[in-house]
């Protein structure tokens, strides 16, 4: 009974602990956008990497795109749809720097498995608006992961193995941006939410609860069962 009760609070206490989150980072989504290496009023960082960089802060950076080096994420699905989301890296203006954008989801061409789709990317210096986040998103990897190079199509990519792979300075980070695409453009930019892990903490917390209230009720039964045999 101690230990599922013990285990249900510890479960309630994570669930606590990843709202509190959850309401931070739509907090830091409501702050004024960080720019990463650039001038201006606004907050921001000179060198990628120099400071923390907060998780679904919103950031502007200006820039050019790496258009020899795009990657496309396998298995992404958008509104039944199957699809890739793209990534490429980002030259920060002024900087040997670069962050690793996701520029949002494309469709799949539902008779040829292996053809990319056709995007449109802004030639020369631009301004890209998005947030900070950890990572791309997992799906299951069946198999040996696909080598990274331009063009690949990979299930999961790291910050990481791009670096290795590519040879440019990136930061630890993705920047998913956000904001319409250029008109005629294939890009989607309609970003699930983040899933917090709180329901699944929950469930766990409802269960070592419902542990407990067994080992109670079998205390009780075999206590009853034990008390008649010896009345009698």
């Amino acid at each position: 009974m101690a230990i599922g009760i013990a285990l249900g609070n510890w479960q309630t206490r994570r669930a606590e602990e990843k709202i509190a989150v959850a309401a931070q980072s739509h907090e830091r989504g409501m702050q004024a956008p960080i720019v990463l290496g650039g001038g201006g009023g606004k907050q921001q960082y000179d060198r990628v990497g120099s400071r923390a960089h907060p998780t679904y802060r919103r950031v502007q950076v200006t820039g050019e795109f790496v258009q020899s080096w795009p990657v496309f994420l396998d298995n992404r699905p958008h509104a039944g749809r199957a699809g890739f989301y793209l990534a490429m890296p980002f030259k920060i203006a002024g900087s040997d720097e670069h962050v690793l954008v996701l520029r949002g989801w494309l469709p799949r061409d539902p008779r040829e498995y292996g053809r990319l789709p056709e995007y449109a990317t802004p030639a020369g210096t631009t301004t890209v608006e998005g947030i900070i986040v950890a990572g791309a998103g997992h799906v299951m990897q069946l198999g040996a992961a696909a080598p990274i190079k331009p063009g690949a199509i990979v299930q999961n990519l790291e910050v990481e193995d791009m670096a290795r792979a590519s040879g440019l300075r990136l930061a630890p980070y993705f920047v998913q941006q956000s904001g319409p695409p250029a008109p005629g453009d294939a890009l989607v930019r309609d970003w699930p939410a983040p899933d917090t892990g709180v329901d699944k903490h929950r469930g766990y917390a409802v269960q070592w609860y419902a542990l407990a209230a067994m080992a109670a009720l079998f205390f009780v039964i075999t206590g009853f069962r034990s008390g008649r045999k010896q009345v009698e």
